[in-house]
């Protein structure tokens, strides 16, 4: 048993061998026992084993540390790569408002403005360092209400929650309509008339394709309060889940971001009940606002001007330059969309603005679109508020100083 030990000891010594104090107390222990059995020849050969073990250990100690060096490596190459357009732009550290997070990353085309101003750098060349991210509605409220997420696009979905206490305004328009609402090629359903009673796919309940169907149903005199049964909203994480929904009959119709609703339909999967871009209500008028949190605004006003430059430059760029636009969103996986003449002939069909646009009453046309949008929701009940007032404390105009 104790040549066991001895045995086991050694081998201990040599794998595990660490650090100075543990191999000291097995150099300690061993040294005992061996000096009672063996020879001093023996002690002579267990002092050179163990002077391998210190050898190894130090050189296991060495090569940890070089992995180490190696790994970190990796994370701040991995994070700088996650910071497009910043390198070029900003040196590190030089970032005048540090770092926060934009939700970017839901997969609609029309949100190019804000993977533009990310890929091209102007958040950084505004003093951002920006991380996009994936955000909610209810994630977006929270955020912009207590200051950590400074500012998000989003559409009108927004005027109940503001009349209920979330504290944000809307500083800015950001493009015009990319939604559609899709029925199978064989539905009998032709117009929002037909909808009563039937099942309608969403993103997201409070979303926009949500708040879009809802405005357009009572507009026609059908409640979209699901109390009281007249349609049923589903939500879907995913557009594509929603799509195979409509396929297989589980929803009667899909409401779909862009660029998947004009993808469907022209493959002839689907047919067009509703675009959000051409329906005579919402017409050239603005699908998304750019709202920022009113702790920010008050605290830093500076700060959201520097993002709505970040953001003007990005739309003043993919006017003049739609093709680049979508190579960039379609190379870096922004949207699903492989069809890039179809992709050109979306973004342009989104209305950003031209830097002369943006220099002409742009900010009068911003509040404009408050009032159209507050006043319909006003007319079917979903605010209390009357427009004009509503728009009068929604609405804030912001010195871009340009």
């Amino acid at each position: 048993m104790q040549t066991a030990l001895q045995h086991k000891g050694l081998k201990e010594l040599i794998l595990r061998g660490s650090s100075g104090a543990y191999i000291h107390m097995h150099r300690s222990a061993l040294t005992s026992l061996f000096q009672k059995r063996m020879n001093m020849k023996s002690i002579n050969l267990f002092k050179k084993v163990v002077c391998v073990g210190l050898s190894l250990s130090l050189l296991t100690a060495c090569s940890v540390t070089s992995n180490e060096s190696v790994i970190e490596d990796e994370k701040v190459a991995t994070a700088d790569s996650n910071t497009a357009g910043s390198a070029d732009a900003v040196s590190d550290g030089d970032y005048k408002y540090g770092k926060i997070d934009i939700p970017g990353k839901d997969g609609a085309l029309c949100g190019a403005p804000i993977y533009i101003a990310y890929e091209n750098g102007y958040f950084a060349e505004e003093g951002f360092d920006v991380t996009l991210i994936s955000a909610d509605f209810e994630t977006r409220k929270i955020g912009l209400n207590n200051g950590s997420i400074p500012i998000v696009n989003g559409d009108f979905q927004f005027f109940p929650s503001i009349e209920n206490g979330i504290d944000v305004k809307v500083v800015d328009g950001l493009h015009e309509g990319c939604i559609k609402f899709a029925v199978r090629p064989d539905s009998d359903i032709e117009t929002v008339e037909d909808l009563k009673g039937k099942k309608i796919g969403v993103d997201e309940i409070g979303g926009t394709p949500h708040q879009v169907a809802s405005l357009w149903l009572e507009n026609a005199g059908i409640s979209a309060d699901p109390a009281n049964g007249e349609v049923t909203f589903l939500p879907y994480s995913d557009g594509n889940l929603e799509f195979e929904a409509l396929s297989s009959g589980e929803i009667d119709v899909a409401a779909l971001w862009d660029p998947l609703g004009s993808i469907h339909e022209k493959a002839g999967d689907v047919k067009i009940i509703f675009d959000l871009g051409t329906d005579e209500y919402f017409k050239d008028r603005f699908c998304c606002f750019l709202y920022a949190s009113t702790k920010v605004l008050e605290e830093n006003p500076e700060e959201v001007a520097a993002l709505l430059r970040a953001y003007r430059k990005a739309q003043e760029w993919i006017y003049e330059n739609p093709e680049e636009a979508v190579n960039i969103i379609v190379e870096k996986n922004y949207a699903a969309i492989e069809d890039r003449e179809l992709a050109v002939e979306l973004i342009k069909s989104y209305g950003y603005p031209s830097a002369s646009e943006h220099a002409d009453n742009w900010d009068e046309n911003v509040e404009d679109n408050v009032r159209y949008f507050a006043g319909g929701l006003y007319d079917i009940g979903y605010l209390k508020t009357d427009p004009e007032e509503f728009t009068d404390t929604v609405y804030q105009k912001v010195d871009v100083g340009n």
